[in-house]
């Protein structure tokens, strides 16, 4: 009888960057098991196995730990190679990741930290920026039922954990309406679609409650 694996997650129930990881093991049937950490408290776990960022997600698989949420789910499609994250064409792949650090980096930066320091005229500024850069993913979806495309994969779970399900709650917060069905008719396809698969949906966030931690979490970053 094979070695029962150890698999486990150490996450945070608003952070998309460990909410994509469940989506992840879960798409690939991986059990595994999960830590829930405090952002104000962290554990001593957390500070032992990712001493230099304090952050979440951690994995931790057969007592390897593995850190940062896009290089954690390369490491899963990897060692679990059924059901892949990633494409296998070399420039789709290369696609994939760019877009997907776009999505971290970039409309992260302009459509929530940015925005949260800004002052009203300054966030509409911000949102009309944080469009652009979300332009280039609804061309990328055009013709397509996912970016992976009939299956999901390595750039929905990225996008997905963070723009409808993440940023999306913080601009309802503040009143704000950045993507219209006008404009994004292929995104709010894709929301839909993803919405409709059961791994995805079982790992979104309560709506009104990561409604109010966005707000919390713009009044940290407003306060820094």
């Amino acid at each position: 009888m094979a070695e029962k694996e150890e698999v486990k997650l150490l996450g945070i129930w608003a952070s998309p960057f460990s909410r994509r990881i469940e989506m992840a093991l879960k798409l690939k049937g991986v059990p595994y098991e999960y830590v829930e950490e405090i952002l104000e408290k962290k554990s001593p776990l957390l500070l032992a196995l990712n001493p230099i960022h304090k952050k979440v997600p951690v994995l931790v698989h057969n007592g390897k730990t593995i850190l940062e949420s896009q290089v954690i789910l390369e490491y899963i499609d990897e060692t679990w190679k059924h059901n892949p994250l990633l494409p296998q064409d070399p420039y789709e792949r290369s696609k994939a990741r760019f877009l997907a650090k776009l999505v971290d980096e970039q409309i992260i930066t302009a459509g929530f930290v940015s925005m949260a320091r800004a002052d009203e005229k300054g966030r509409e500024v911000l949102a009309e920026q944080t469009r652009e850069l979300i332009m280039n993913l609804e061309k990328e979806l055009v013709g397509k039922d996912f970016f992976g495309g009939k299956t999901v994969g390595f750039l929905d779970l990225v996008a997905g954990s963070v723009i409808p399900f993440c940023l999306e709650r913080g601009w309802e917060g503040i009143g704000l309406e950045v993507i219209s069905e006008e404009k994004f008719p292929e995104y709010k396809r894709w929301v839909k679609n993803l919405q409709k698969v059961d791994f995805v949906k079982d790992c979104i966030p309560p709506k009104e409650k990561h409604v109010e931690h966005m707000n919390h979490m713009g009044q940290i970053i407003r306060s820094a």
